[in-house]
């Protein structure tokens, strides 16, 4: 069963999606939070881990992140990875007054970049019991080292000027500058030198097996000073004595980000490797999508226990 809902975060209403489990006879269940990625609304891969984990028995909450999808915000398409945290929170806090929730019994889920901004949210709000991500990516470190992490500084360095460019532009009326954030055809993504997380990225959110008319693949540019300083992981220690589980490819480009924040984290942690995946065949693909929920309705079992 899926409800639509709305919950405020920092002023602002954003839309949700509430799944709960078929037959569910009015006992307080565990939730779990689940964050969509950059560029992603929740209705795309999001919304697939939430229904599987509400199969598996959890009340499950996805939400469009404010300025973005049906959220309220603007300008439209801001990426602020501060209030992105703070909307996890607002979700948690949403969760705990439902009286199909227990408020004791919730966990977070992260996707993409909220792999990175649901740890970051989880190291200091305790109300989250159990944190797990899948392709996770530190996107203020994307941005800063490159998906490699050898990115030369220049390019951040050109970024932040033109994200100041764009603030000033601003401040005189101009409409907020917006950025691609994938190549816009197929033809660009296999020839313009991109790395192959934007050509899969190109295949997922610019053709029919995941495109949503919410989901632009645009960003405001002035986003770029606001992520340029975050940092997913520099205090995912917190999270202990929390459980954190981690779920990558073995294919993905992305891997590193899971690899180093694992790293970094403290026990109780885990990291799945899902043979053969890339870092989008997470998103949909069956054959890996499976295993993947399949250790996270485990995980958040065992760590939400009644």
């Amino acid at each position: 069963m899926k409800t639509s809902v709305t919950f405020p975060s920092s002023g602002l209403s954003l839309a949700g999606i509430l799944f709960t489990p078929d037959g569910h006879t009015g006992e307080r269940l565990p939730a779990v939070v689940v964050s969509h990625p950059f560029t992603g609304v929740k209705e795309q891969t999001a919304g697939i881990y939430a229904e599987r984990l509400a199969r598996a028995g959890f009340a499950t909450l996805t939400f469009d992140a404010a300025y973005q999808g049906e959220s309220e915000g603007t300008p439209r398409q801001l990426e602020n990875p501060f209030q992105r945290a703070e909307d996890i929170k607002n979700a948690v806090s949403f969760l705990a007054t439902r009286d199909e929730v227990d408020p004791e019994r919730i966990g977070a889920l992260g996707i993409c970049a909220s792999g990175g901004y649901v740890p970051y949210a989880a190291q200091t709000d305790h109300r989250i019991k159990a944190v797990a991500t899948v392709s996770a990516v530190d996107l203020g470190g994307m941005f800063r080292d490159g998906v490699d992490g050898k990115q030369s500084p220049e390019v951040i360095q050109n970024m932040l000027d033109r994200s100041a460019q764009a603030r000033t532009d601003e401040a005189r009326g101009a409409e907020a500058q917006l950025d691609d954030i994938l190549p816009k055809s197929r033809e660009e993504a296999e020839s313009g030198g991109y790395p192959y997380l934007m050509q899969e990225g190109f295949d997922y959110y610019r053709t029919d097996r995941g495109q949503h008319p919410r989901s632009n693949n645009l960003f405001v540019t002035r986003s770029l000073d606001l992520l340029a300083q975050y940092d997913s992981f520099a205090l995912i220690r917190m999270i202990s004595p929390r459980p954190l589980l981690m779920i990558a490819g073995t294919a993905a480009d992305t891997a590193r980000f899971s690899r180093e924040a694992i790293e970094k984290a403290t026990e109780p942690k885990e990291l799945l490797w899902i043979d053969g995946a890339t870092h989008m065949d997470l998103y949909d693909k069956d054959q890996f999508v499976t295993p993947a929920a399949a250790r996270l309705s485990e995980f958040f079992t065992e760590n939400l226990p009644a």
